[in-house]
């Protein structure tokens, strides 16, 4: 249908298709030609719209009539004259094709039109949390390397039903729902809901017998307020966490709830698994785990030289660019990102960590949130893991905050659980209480209680925003 459609090797097709099935006849079919996949969000606003068509010169769009996607969409599209046609489902509108009526018109292609591995398949706009979104252009051994995503990581065989909670619109899709687990024979599990609601899911899971689940820990967090007792989760064998780092104090109740240890893994937009704890592993509370088969992956200072064990560092991949397995083939259109990217002939992840003595990684923040403070070098990601420990915290960021005499301290902006009010008291306990669990010069000098914390369209956290925010409160002293 999209070849009747003028759909050709090479053309760039934004979907945005929610977790609508029609997602997987779509990205399929477009690969089979030879057409390179754009997978969104459904939050986009008409800017972010109108800055994907033409910094990726998208020809085709194929989107849900839900959630006033079509109208932000055509807000763009009159300002941008590259659309040849725009396809649309559950739902209608002037000017769009209806996408399965029109699908059904057509018989099946059977034949493929040739490519090679390293030609473009599949593009993701990276939701950085500084700047305009990078293009991480991956050629197709991305879909090889998942084959260990799936089989290895989720441990799944012809006998699983696997449930990865994620917009078909993020790359965590393509982990856990389009190509390891149909590689490893297993069944994947599209649950298609608006608003995340922590029992709703708990009962899909229950009512479906789920064997294999996957989600970021901030699910699992929702999951173990919301009360784990009310549901029967003892159909599910394995569960795995990626997205964000783990807090040991989600993994630890998840535990003791479930019996099972949650196996999390590593990487990012731009990769496949680089860092996991894989079927076999004891995994380590809180640890990434170790490098997976498919990469080699060091620690790296800034110039170049690699880190001591027990020390940290970049976590960095070696390969050759462009055409590493499951690495990104490219920043698509930015040299200079490339450049940054590929220094000192290693691919640069941006996030950083540690070893142990027994080759476990442990995460401690992305380059630009190290907090140096009175000479010392902290990671966010530690104190943030304690402050989630306390039942008063039910999210927080940690970033560094101006000093006139120690140049930076440590900040904590904390959104509180509902049972919590803020007072000064309240924060005397959270410093306290982090000073009881760290070196005492990692604890927050200043903390703010916040109703939400500034977040990118996939939900990471902006400690830039914060950042900036705090500095510009600081000049209009």
């Amino acid at each position: 249908m999209m070849l009747a459609h003028g759909v050709k090797k090479g053309d760039f097709v934004l979907a945005v298709l929610k977790r609508h099935y029609e997602f997987w006849f779509l990205a399929y079919g477009l690969m089979k030609i030879g057409a390179v996949l754009i997978p969104a969000t459904s939050q986009l606003t008409p800017k972010d719209y109108l800055y994907r068509f033409k910094v990726a010169d998208i020809s085709y769009i194929v989107a849900t009539a839900e959630d006033g996607v079509a109208e932000k969409a055509d807000a763009a599209v009159a300002q941008y004259d590259g659309i040849k046609e725009r396809f649309i489902t559950h739902g209608s509108r002037e000017g769009w094709t209806d996408f399965l009526p029109e699908a059904a018109k057509f018989s099946p292609v059977r034949e493929r039109i040739e490519t090679n591995i390293y030609e473009p398949m599949l593009m993701y706009f990276s939701s950085g949390t500084t700047g305009y979104p990078k293009m991480a252009l991956h050629n197709y051994t991305i879909a090889a390397a998942h084959i260990l995503t799936g089989k290895h990581w989720h441990h799944l065989n012809e006998d699983s039903l696997h449930l990865t909670v994620s917009e078909t619109g993020w790359a965590k899709c393509a982990w856990g729902k389009m190509f390891g687990q149909y590689a490893a024979g297993a069944t994947t599990f599209i649950y298609d809901f608006d608003r995340f609601d922590p029992d709703k899911l708990m009962g899909m899971i229950a009512k479906y017998r789920i064997t294999s689940f996957c989600a970021p820990p901030t699910i699992y967090r929702f999951f173990i307020k919301a009360g784990l007792s009310k549901y029967d989760l003892s159909s599910i064998k394995y569960s795995c966490m990626a997205g964000e780092a783990l807090n040991p104090a989600v993994y630890r109740r998840w535990y003791e709830y479930t019996g099972l240890k949650l196996m999390e893994g590593f990487g990012q937009s731009e990769s496949a698994v680089i860092i996991g704890n894989l079927f076999g592993m004891e995994p380590k509370a809180g640890s990434m785990g170790k490098p997976t088969p498919l990469y080699k992956v060091a620690l790296m200072n800034s110039d170049g030289t690699l880190t001591p064990q027990g020390e940290v560092g970049e976590i960095v991949v070696y390969g050759e660019e462009g055409r590493t397995p499951g690495l990104l083939r490219e920043y698509y259109r930015n040299p200079a990102e490339n450049e940054r990217a590929w220094k000192y002939g290693v691919y640069h992840t941006g996030d950083t960590a540690y070893m142990d003595k027994d080759g476990y990684y442990w995460y401690v923040g992305r380059t630009d949130d190290l907090i140096k403070a009175s000479g010392y070098r902290i990671g966010p990601f530690e104190i943030e893991s304690i402050l989630m420990e306390h039942p008063a915290v039910m999210e927080c960021a940690v970033t560094a905050a101006a000093d006139r005499i120690r140049g930076n301290v440590v900040k904590a902006t904390i959104v509180l659980t509902k049972d919590y009010s803020p007072s000064d008291a309240l924060v005397k306990e959270l410093q306290d209480f982090v000073k009881k669990s760290t070196a005492p010069y990692k604890y927050p000098r200043i903390v703010e209680f916040v109703e939400e914390l500034p977040k990118t369209v996939s939900g990471k956290i902006k400690r830039a925003d914060i950042r900036r925010r705090d500095a510009y409160d600081e000049d209009e002293e």
